[in-house]
């Protein structure tokens, strides 16, 4: 926001404050005194002004999106988007609704639908420079190099300075190969910014890498570290109170050590299109294996939906949620089959009856009792990597709001959440009967063509030289997930990206070691 801007908004604050007082304030003034708040991070006080705005004016175009915006910093995108619909049902060509409703969409990984709301508004409002950076910003992440630069040269002439044009032009440079300018691009911006901000962190991590690449390392660490604890201070009022991602897993641990699953069905075997849910840990190597299958004909694939949501919060978000699922007989899990087939067809837009199904998402490894039970004739295909690469690449990526991303601001945090979901692993494939097949990362990217040929004949796929061609299924289907430039680079072998790290690594590895020579990477 300009200076200019701050302070119109301050004056205009203080006398919807006054006539609130008064007992005389309107919609409109409440609108303003929560856009304030909202600004100053009171994000409870904002969203209390903003629904007494809507209370009074229920066609308060400008309270609806100060509500999409509260909802997307908490990770609430569902609200969020219904907030956006609610505010372009009444003002249709209404820029700012189109704008907020891009940076829902962009925020869920739906980038197809981001792109179309942020040319919606661009339609509207040409000189939009933050639209302009939005697009700017999916193009780097889609290695649209030409459209990128024109998108965030746009925005930089409408706003000199835009901090999103900037962290695009910085990730144009990274992908062409020009570290040295990259950096040279995100710096200044950087100094500029001098409080927690989702912007600065963008920079960060843009900064990171570029560091990386320049082989400075130390810089890389503390740029990295500097946007973990911006995502941290962020965030922190959404989790205050909240349990951690990480007592949450120990939670299912725990019970399922000891539960009966004696009468639980064996594996088998199905004459129906393959079911197979990719696995592990986040940072693995999912994606890739995801992207893998998806080239072959007949398959369609699922990226990190909640699609045993139902089954979620009846089983795993309560104390002893867990005990009762054991307990079902046939006919009371009908249902919760029926809700993750029909929850299926709603993310694919057909019914997954006739398709070989690829749910990918390495934290439904938490959910490895559900998949049991519920899906005794599905394969699971269980990715694994070199814990500190893993570790390492949880901490310096950029992920979207989550419970689990919260655990991922310090090193130690992530290698106690690796921890604690390695043991529910191991107690799961202890207890549970399970049709699963490990995937060693380093061998999908060092022995391409016999792993996945192993992985073909376990799920009952039949092996193509298709399966060589992800990264074009990547760039046709899309991908929402942080492995996005990854994938769509094509086949790289990503190991020991850890070493250069090693000292900062050092303090956790009494924590990844048990899991290093259990993985074999001990050599």
């Amino acid at each position: 926001m300009a200076p200019g801007m701050a302070e119109d908004l301050e004056t205009a604050a203080q006398a919807a404050a006054a006539a609130l007082a008064a007992g005389r304030g309107t919609a409109q003034d409440c609108t303003t005194l929560g856009w304030h708040r909202a600004l100053a991070g009171d994000h409870a006080g904002a969203g209390a002004l903003f629904e007494r705005a809507l209370q009074l004016n229920p066609r308060d175009v400008e309270a609806m999106i100060g509500l999409a915006g509260l909802h997307r910093a908490a990770g609430r995108l569902r609200d969020a988007a219904l907030s956006c619909d609610a505010a372009l049902a009444v003002a249709p060509g209404y820029p700012e609704a189109w704008f907020e409703r891009a940076c829902v969409m962009a925020a869920g990984g739906v980038m197809d639908e981001a792109r179309r709301c942020y040319a919606e508004v661009l339609a509207r409002a040409p000189a939009h420079a933050a639209a302009h950076a939005g697009l700017a910003a999916i193009a780097a992440r889609d290695g649209e190099e030409e459209i990128g630069r024109r998108h965030a040269l746009a925005a930089l002439a409408a706003e000199p300075g835009h901090t999103g044009a900037v962290a695009a032009l910085a990730a144009i440079e990274l992908e062409a190969g020009d570290a040295q300018a990259a950096r040279d691009l995100v710096e200044p911006a950087l100094a500029r910014l001098t409080a927690p901000s989702p912007e600065r962190m963008e920079l960060l991590h843009t900064l990171g890498d570029a560091c990386g690449r320049l082989r400075d390392f130390g810089a890389a660490f503390a740029a990295y570290a500097k946007a973990k604890q911006d995502f941290a201070a962020i965030h922190a009022g959404t989790f205050a109170g909240r349990q951690s991602h990480r007592d949450f897993i120990a939670g299912v641990t725990t019970p399922l050590a000891t539960m009966d699953v004696s009468g639980w069905l064996a594996p088998t075997t199905s004459t129906a299109p393959p079911h197979v849910f990719v696995l592990g840990y986040p940072r693995s190597g999912n994606t890739l294996l995801e992207n893998v299958l998806a080239s072959l004909p007949g398959t369609a694939a699922i990226e990190e939906m909640p699609t045993l949501r139902e089954a979620d919060i009846a089983f795993l978000a309560e104390p002893g949620g867990l005990a009762r699922f054991a307990g079902l007989d046939e006919a009371a899990l009908a249902s919760y089959r029926s809700a993750y087939w029909q929850r299926a067809g709603q993310v694919l837009g057909r019914d997954p009856a006739s398709l070989a199904l690829i749910d990918m998402d390495p934290l439904k490894t938490i959910r490895l009792p559900l998949i049991a039970r519920l899906f005794p004739s599905a394969k699971v295909l269980l990715v694994r990597r070199d814990p500190r690469d893993v570790v390492w690449s949880c901490f310096r990526t950029s992920f979207a709001l989550s419970n689990a991303a919260m655990d991922f601001t310090t090193l130690e945090g992530a290698a106690r959440h690796y921890d604690a979901l390695m043991q529910l692993t191991e107690v799961a494939l202890a207890r549970l009967p399970l049709a699963l097949h490990e995937v060693p990362y380093h061998r999908m990217v060092q022995d391409f063509d016999a792993t996945t040929q192993a992985i073909c004949r376990f799920v009952g796929l039949e092996w193509t030289e298709a399966l060589r061609r992800f990264d074009r299924t990547a760039r046709t289907r899309g991908v929402s997930t942080a492995s996005a430039k990854q994938v769509r680079r094509g086949l790289y072998d990503g190991t020991r990206q850890w070493e250069p790290y090693a000292e900062y690594l050092e303090p956790v590895l009494p924590i990844l070691q048990p899991w290093i020579e259990k993985l074999g990477y001990a050599g």
